[in-house]
């Protein structure tokens, strides 16, 4: 395999096979990353594929301070950012009629532990949060932004980060919690 260096420098100066040697190393990574900020596969794919061409569009850019793998995550998160603020006016003014009460949940009412659950499941969960609490979930708990930063990246106050934050927390630990039940019914049924 290439050292990181020298594909750097394929991918630079536009040879093709050094910018398909970085692709395939860094795109399963960034597909995760991707996937945690679309609605669905289909999404995160042209997130990823037009993330890529920016890689390459702005290689020469790349000032070796950090990580290429950090350097890439971060043109990643960007557009699909940038996705997010074109595609929706305002997702962060939701319709009330819209949440369920039963799908907030306090600490108390979790009756003990959720268990682990795979990473697919998980990713999925997260994708099914509506957008707004989803973004600020990936940028507060994956990519560990304050809330300040977050604020100012997605031009909302620090308290409707805040609260996007709280209610996706809810969200998905109804869910978790709903999962965990299902298993222990099929467990103590044998269905």
């Amino acid at each position: 395999m290439y050292r990181e260096d020298l594909i750097l420098e394929g991918c630079i100066a536009g040879k093709r096979n050094e910018q398909g040697l970085l692709y395939k190393k860094f795109a399963p990574t960034m597909m995760g990353v991707c996937l945690r900020y679309s609605h669905n596969r289909e999404e995160a794919e042209d997130i990823l594929q037009e993330g890529f061409l920016k890689v390459f569009q702005n290689i020469r850019t790349f000032r070796k301070e950090g990580s290429l793998e950090g350097w890439i995550k971060r043109i990643m998160i960007n557009h699909a950012l940038n996705q997010f603020r074109k595609n929706r006016r305002n997702p962060f003014l939701e319709n009330l009629e819209d949440i369920n009460e039963t799908e907030i949940l306090d600490h108390a009412e979790l009756n003990g532990s959720i268990e682990p659950v795979p990473e697919e499941t998980l990713i999925s969960l997260i994708q099914a949060l509506p957008q707004g609490y989803r973004i600020v979930f990936n940028l507060y708990v994956i990519e560990e932004n304050s809330h300040k930063e977050i604020a100012e990246t997605l031009k909302i106050s620090e308290n409707t980060s805040k609260t996007q934050l709280m209610k996706a927390r809810r969200l998905l630990r109804q869910k978790l919690l709903k999962i965990n039940q299902m298993k222990n019914t099929i467990l103590v049924h044998g269905k």
